[in-house]
């Protein structure tokens, strides 16, 4: 994948603020406050409800009262897949992470109910920070780099040791053989969305499951951890957002995924840049995250680096399947999807150059 295609297809989409709420998503403002008022103790009345812009499944508001502000999550409304859209999976693990030291907004409570505002939401504090977009944070001096990459990493440390158990969330997901598990999900879409005959896919397919690394572990993944998925506020993460993919999971194939940026952001492929400007490259940030948890990452790395590669690969191959089918909204679609050639072999490079 060359510079351009990086550039194009991973660009992040810069949505960032508040805008007016879109006429299919308007809230009744007398039902919401008659629940604010049973549910949030001392939570004024509400003045103005805002939309957040940016592309959220789950439509996703700012409720300004005469006390504070908040932030409201919702399902959208129409008709839905019966696992999408889980804002009370959302609710769930974000309350039980209330009470480690993992950086999230406190939670004020779930409504099923919907005869308040036509479906299911929770409610909790809106956290008044900054969500960092650019990589290379070119506002920020070279200590400040430094301090922000550490915190990052620390963040998502912290929450792969707690105990997922003690704060009530054995039952959040399937325990062991994630790893497994993701490789027949993604390879059963992969199949499902086929519009060509990638040879690299193919042989993806039936390496990665017959040489997953005997290191099962079970941990809370967020699922899609990245910069712009985090608040800061003074360098420091206050709050980490959008949970929808999160689940019980294994801690290397979270954090590997979260690593994928070192290799496919262009502005982070420069080890002396990186260093001028003091941000980690990818081996340094491993070695952070190892310290924090403990964990040896040198022997099983590549697998799960080529594993996240071929699941971004089969989430583009399904646009692909979604533009064949004519049920692609975003007029980038076919651009996004045809990533799935570049990924693939990539993914396919990653196993002939370090497990073969």
């Amino acid at each position: 994948m060359n510079d351009d295609e990086l550039k194009e297809f991973f660009k992040a989409d810069v949505f960032s603020g508040t805008k007016e709420v879109d006429e299919a998503l308007l809230i009744d403002k007398n039902n919401l406050q008659n629940w604010f008022n049973k549910n949030i103790e001392d939570a004024g009345n509400i003045e103005l409800i805002e939309q957040f812009k940016g592309g959220q499944s789950n439509p996703t508001y700012k409720i300004h009262t005469s006390k504070n502000a908040f932030v409201l999550r919702r399902k959208p409304p129409g008709k839905l897949l019966p696992s999408a859209h889980a804002v009370e999976r959302e609710y769930k693990v974000i309350t039980a992470l209330n009470n480690t030291d993992v950086p999230v907004p406190k939670t004020y409570g779930l409504c099923e109910d919907p005869s308040v505002i036509g479906t299911t939401f929770f409610v909790m504090e809106f956290l008044d920070g900054t969500v960092l977009w650019d990589h290379l944070l070119p506002d920020k001096t070279k200590e400040q780099r430094e301090l922000i990459y550490k915190n990052k990493n620390k963040t998502l440390a912290l929450l792969h040791n707690v105990d997922y158990e003690k704060i009530g969330l054995s039952d959040y997901g399937k325990q062991g053989n994630y790893v497994a598990r993701q490789i027949s999900i993604w390879t059963k879409q992969y199949l499902a969305s086929q519009t060509d005959d990638i040879k690299e896919m193919q042989n993806l397919i039936e390496w990665l499951p017959n040489n997953i690394p005997n290191d099962d572990e079970t941990c809370i993944v967020h699922g899609d951890f990245r910069l712009d998925n985090m608040i800061y506020k003074n360098d420091e993460v206050i709050g980490i957002l959008d949970w929808e993919l999160s689940t019980l999971g294994h801690p290397i194939a979270d954090f590997s995924y979260h690593c994928l940026t070192w290799r496919t952001n262009p502005d982070l492929l420069d080890v002396n840049k990186l260093n001028d400007l003091g941000i980690p490259n990818e081996e340094e940030y491993k070695q952070m995250y190892s310290e924090v948890t403990g964990k040896d990452l040198s022997s099983r790395w590549e697998f799960y680096m080529a594993f996240n590669t071929f699941k971004i690969a089969a989430i583009c191959q399904g646009i692909l399947g979604r533009v064949r089918d004519g049920t692609a909204s975003n007029e980038h679609a076919k651009e996004r999807g045809m990533a799935v050639y570049p990924l693939s072999e990539a993914a396919w490079d990653i196993v002939k150059n370090n497990l073969l």
